[in-house]
Parts: structure tokens; sequence; C-alpha cells
């Protein structure tokens, strides 16, 4: 009597359960962006969240950004937010992984349930065409030479390209100054001045800067080259292999009920191969690359295990 008990209640309270997402969703969906509004994460975020909306029945999405603190914020409003589904938020690397790393965060990758990632930008490292460091083993040669005299530069402190440059330091032996800037057009603006002797940026960035410009990309920080510029060798060629850069994708809360993470999964799934989405990322020179929540996790998860180890060796904010 009594297991019959137990299971009736364990009936009902899966049918509760059942009930309560049968109608998912039933009001607003916010997408949280932790960057200003306008960039290319906003962007990219606009775009999937109007495509979502066609995807989930009865979904209006409404993105909010909430910038500060390199990301910090917008990525511990996610990660506290409740996890029903209603809080989602487009969020990147390295800053989901290295925040935690380098300071107290109210979130770790564990604090979040990922739906995919839609985008992969590989870093680089450009000069000025006046330059006479034409390619990966020029710079490499040059900092040898004279360690610590090449100045880059970066979007700030513990940034995608502040840590690409540790990477490359550490790979090569060699000694850079960096020089933070609040973004990458300040810091295309000194190269372009010639206040700086090179610069990182991801490789949308650096394609969409040299178009019209005496700019150039000495290589791609990827497995592979990358499909916006296929001429542009990659730092594995040159003989160091270094990966890094931004990759873009969605999260929420952890915890959402697995019916609800299937419908955000599939959607954005959808999403990334949607001819919109597609076109506004081949305009803005964004390299596409969906993956799947469990390989989008697996890839934080390494990428983890390297920042950590990177750490120790090098830590970013010192």
């Amino acid at each position: 009597m009594k297991t019959a008990l137990r299971f009736l209640a364990l009936a009902f309270a899966l049918a509760g359960a059942c009930a309560a997402h049968a109608g998912y969703p039933d009001r607003p969906i916010t997408m949280i962006v932790p960057f200003s509004a306008g960039a290319g994460t906003d962007l990219t975020a606009r775009t999937v969240a109007q495509c979502m909306e066609g995807q989930i029945k009865g979904a209006s999405i409404v993105v909010t950004n909430r910038p500060g603190a390199s990301g910090d914020i917008g990525l511990s409003a996610l990660a506290t937010a409740a996890p029903d589904g209603y809080t989602l938020g487009i969020v990147n690397t390295p800053g989901v992984v290295s925040i935690p790393i380098e300071r107290q965060t109210r979130y770790t990758v564990a604090s979040f349930d990922f739906l995919g990632a839609v985008a992969d930008a590989p870093g680089t490292i450009s000069v000025h065409a006046d330059s006479g460091i034409h390619t990966i083993q020029d710079l490499v040669r040059a900092a040898k030479a004279k360690p610590g005299a090449i100045t880059v530069g970066t979007q700030g402190v513990g940034s995608a390209g502040h840590i690409a440059l540790l990477l490359l330091e550490q790979s090569a032996g060699i000694e850079l100054t960096p020089v933070p800037f609040q973004g990458a057009a300040p810091a295309r603006t000194a190269l372009l001045g010639k206040v700086i002797d090179t610069t990182m940026a991801n490789v949308d960035e650096a394609v969409s800067f040299r178009n019209g410009s005496p700019w150039r990309i000495l290589g791609v920080m990827s497995d592979a080259r990358s499909s916006v510029a296929a001429e542009l060798p990659t730092f594995k060629e040159a003989g160091y292999d270094i990966v890094a850069g931004s990759m873009r994708g969605f999260a929420g809360p952890k915890g959402m009920p697995r019916e609800v993470v299937k419908t955000l999964s599939d959607a954005i799934r959808t999403c990334a191969a949607d001819p919109v989405f597609l076109d506004r990322a081949q305009k803005s020179f964004l390299p596409v690359r969906y993956l799947p929540p469990q390989e989008y996790l697996s890839s934080l998860r390494r990428l983890d295990t390297s920042l950590r180890e990177l750490w120790k060796a090098k830590p970013w904010n010192q």
C-alpha cells in the first residue's frame, strides 16, 4: 500500500512538472548581453534571439545589455537568475572561463546550462603595412632580438587579446609589452597611427580593419586556417601551437528543466544555420561554428584547464 501511495505521489509530481512546462514559454524571455549595445556580441545575440522567436511557439525574447567589469556583471546576473528558462545569455570566451580564475565571482563554468555555441573567432596579431615585420617568424625574431621592445595593443587586462599575447610569449619564449585599450577599435587607431608596433584582434575585427587601410595580419591562432581569411597562415604552421580567440554561445543558469533546455538548444541549433544569421556573419567576417551543448561544455572545460595552467605561469592581472 505504501509503495502504491509513493508511486502515485511521484506520478502526480511528474505530471505537475510536465504541466508547468507544457506551456513554455508563457511570458517573455530575457536574453542578457554582458557587453554594450551595437558591438559584435550584441549583434549576434539580437540576430539569434529574433530567429529563436520564430522557432519557439509563443516566444518573445527581450535582449538586455548588462555591460561592465569585462562581462562579469552580465555573467553574474545570468548565473544567479532563476533556472526556469526565462533568463538566457550570450557568453564569450575567454571571459566566462578566465574571470573566475583571476578574481572572486558568483559563478564558474559549472554555474550554467550551456545551450550551444554559434561562432568562433580565432585571435590574430597585426602590424602596420609599413612595418618590417611580414611574418610570424619575423615577429618572433624581432622580439628575441630586443625583449620587451615590441608593443602590442590588447582589449584590456584579461581580454581575449591579452591572453592570446601571453600564450604567444609562453609558446615562443619571447617577451612583449602589452598596451591595454578599451576595445579593438582604439587599438586599431593606435596601430594605424604607429603609436604601437602590433595589435591583437579577433579575425572578424582584423579582416574588417584591414579593408582599405595599411594593415597587415600576420596569422591566426586556430587549428586550421579561417574560412573568412583562408590566405592567412596559422601560428601552428609557424611552429607555435596556439589556439586563442573568442567563442560565442548561449547559456542559462544551472538547473533549468530538461524539456526547456531541449527546446532552447534545438532552437539555437536551427538558428546557427539560419540564412539571416549566416548572411550577417558573412558580412561581418564572423566565422560560424556550431557546437551542440555537450561539445560546447567540453570545449570550455579544456579551456579552463589551459587557462589555469597559464595563470600559474603568467597571471594576467599582474
